[in-house]
């Protein structure tokens, strides 16, 4: 299966040519994305697997495990396919309790930046993203001074592109004004639709939507009117939930993860489905409902 195969496409990230299905690297960390995970070898086959499979868009940090999954990353695919992208964030780390405290300053990211070149085995990142809110939601306030160390290592080559996490349109703006901004990690899903202006505001840019939580996350995606819409197309609720996410927008950008091949393959099949324009329509819904 080639990357045009892939369910959605191709986009144009800057000047990267990316799958519209990606692979998040989260879950090959261990439990609540700290330590080791259980089967190493396993978590190697997921991500030669989504190569395999066509998949071009990679999404990790180094603050998950930390450090597990951009090493076993390297371990797995280095030396990286040249057409292989893989996009990183900065701006938070872990403590001892397994915390995600945030590490914004200047110096942090800056330092942040060198550890994922390093682990990774990468002499520039494809893309850096800038994480700035919460655990699901923006925090107001100004993100020059980080984003502008950033967009310093941009200028020295150890960054190709930059991006921005858990961010309101006002960060993106003030981002803008300092550097190019080439996507938006988010948290949204068919049930958690805040950023459906934001979405369309970014398409209009030529700038990637990437939705992380796109099944809920933590707190799987739960809803009457999902279920019946997949029961009545014969698939699974997880697999309605993916391809009405590819088609809300084509600057939506998939990043599911999953630490089995098996799933990963699941995935890539069930994103693939059609919706019928009723479908769609009918889940349009969800975001409004009692949950």
């Amino acid at each position: 299966m080639s990357g045009d195969e892939l369910p959605g496409g191709g986009f144009r990230m800057g000047d990267l040519d990316v799958t519209r299905f990606g692979y998040g690297a989260m879950q090959l960390a261990g439990p609540g994305v700290f330590g080791p995970p259980k089967d190493r070898e396993a978590a190697i086959e997921v991500l030669r697997t989504a190569v395999e499979l066509g998949i071009r868009h990679i999404d990790t940090a180094d603050f998950y495990g930390p450090f597990v999954t951009n090493e076993i990353i390297r371990e797995a695919l280095a030396p990286y396919p040249d057409d292989v992208h893989i996009v990183t964030k900065v701006g938070a780390r872990r403590d001892e309790q397994g915390g995600w405290p945030h590490a914004r300053t200047p110096a942090e990211l800056v330092q942040q930046v060198h550890d994922n070149l390093k682990r990774l085995g990468l002499e520039t990142l494809d893309v850096v993203n800038l994480r700035v809110g919460g655990f699901d939601s923006p925090e107001p306030g100004s993100i020059a001074e980080g984003f502008s160390a950033l967009a310093e290592l941009r200028e020295q080559g150890l960054i190709r592109h930059l991006g921005l996490s858990t961010v309101n349109q006002e960060q993106i703006a003030e981002a803008q004004a300092i550097a190019p901004v080439v996507c938006v990690q988010n948290f949204y899903n068919i049930a958690n639709r805040r950023d459906d202006a934001l979405i369309e505001h970014l398409a209009g840019q030529g700038i990637a939507y990437v939705p992380y939580f796109p099944l809920g996350g933590f707190s799987p995606l739960q809803s009457d009117t999902l279920h019946k819409v997949a029961a009545r197309l014969e698939a699974t609720p997880l697999s309605v939930a993916l391809a009405w996410l590819l088609q809300r927008s084509p600057n939506m950008l998939l990043i599911p993860g999953t630490s089995s091949a098996r799933h990963l393959r699941e995935n890539l099949a069930g994103a693939a489905l059609r919706l019928p324009d009723d479908a769609i329509a009918e889940l349009d819904t969800v975001g409004s409902e009692k949950q």
